[in-house]
């Protein structure tokens, strides 16, 4: 059963769920400077990161899983949030630039089916953040937070799982390195300079960008089979990268 959105609000309200959004949206903004001009989904409970980019993407909207129910966002305008089923997604085909999936995979019961929808639904060249929480991490083993339920991952795992789900992973890093207590919140700053040198593989949270491939190799073929024949539009490349941390098993 996923956290409610309940629960996810309450937390994010919090001052522990303040210094984990802080954490991931540093890191979130140096994958993603901008998204100018294009066309932005969040999936899982993604809306707390997403307020950035409003200003000047065409379009940005959120999916949530009917198992953990939705909330209206943004807080002014017209609401741009729907509740659908994990695997599938009430989109076109190749719409969106940008997907940004929060909340979303640790307690999805059919991981693969929703990225392939994720898949689906993205524009040729399209770029996929996903936000994890950390299998190596003290916040995978404490209920204090949201990050705590469902199944935490490791970098070689999230990447795998991409690899199997047709994105090519680029880029990862990790973040959210104060503890999940709350009365540590107040010192989250000094914890993520301190953590990031000291112990960079026991950040809470694992980030990962990866590209939509159009081709995949199979275990009936030798070479590659061609999987969608549309061709690669030309979009604003992503500025700025991220510099990977110590490696994982």
């Amino acid at each position: 059963m996923r956290v409610d959105v309940l629960a996810l609000q309450r937390f994010y309200a919090s001052s522990l769920g303040e210094a984990a959004r802080r954490a991931a949206a540093r890191r979130l903004a140096a994958l993603w400077p901008h998204a100018d001009g294009l066309d932005v989904l969040g999936v899982g409970y993604p809306t707390p990161y997403l307020d950035r980019f409003r200003a000047a993407a065409r379009r940005v909207v959120v999916t949530m899983p009917a198992a953990q129910g939705v909330e209206p966002w943004p807080a002014n305008g017209k609401v741009a949030t729907t509740l659908s089923e994990e695997a599938r997604l009430p989109f076109m085909d190749a719409v969106f630039d940008r997907v940004l999936l929060v909340h979303a995979l640790e307690e999805c019961d059919a991981v693969h089916a929703m990225l392939r929808e994720v898949w689906r639904v993205m524009a040729p060249e399209g770029r996929l953040v996903v936000i994890a929480s950390n299998r190596w991490s003290l916040w995978a083993q404490s209920d204090a937070s949201p990050f705590g339920y469902g199944r935490p991952y490791s970098r070689t795992q999230l990447a795998a799982l991409l690899g199997d789900s047709m994105f090519e992973p680029v880029v990862s890093a990790r973040a959210l390195y104060v503890p999940p207590w709350r009365r540590a919140a107040g010192a989250a700053e000094p914890f993520e300079r301190v953590g990031e040198l000291l112990w960079p593989a026991q950040g809470g949270l694992v980030l990962m960008e990866a590209v939509k491939r159009l081709y995949a190799t199979t275990a009936r073929s030798e070479g590659r089979v061609l999987l969608a024949k549309a061709p690669p539009r030309k979009r604003p490349e992503t500025k700025g990268a991220l510099p990977e941390n110590n490696r994982d098993t």
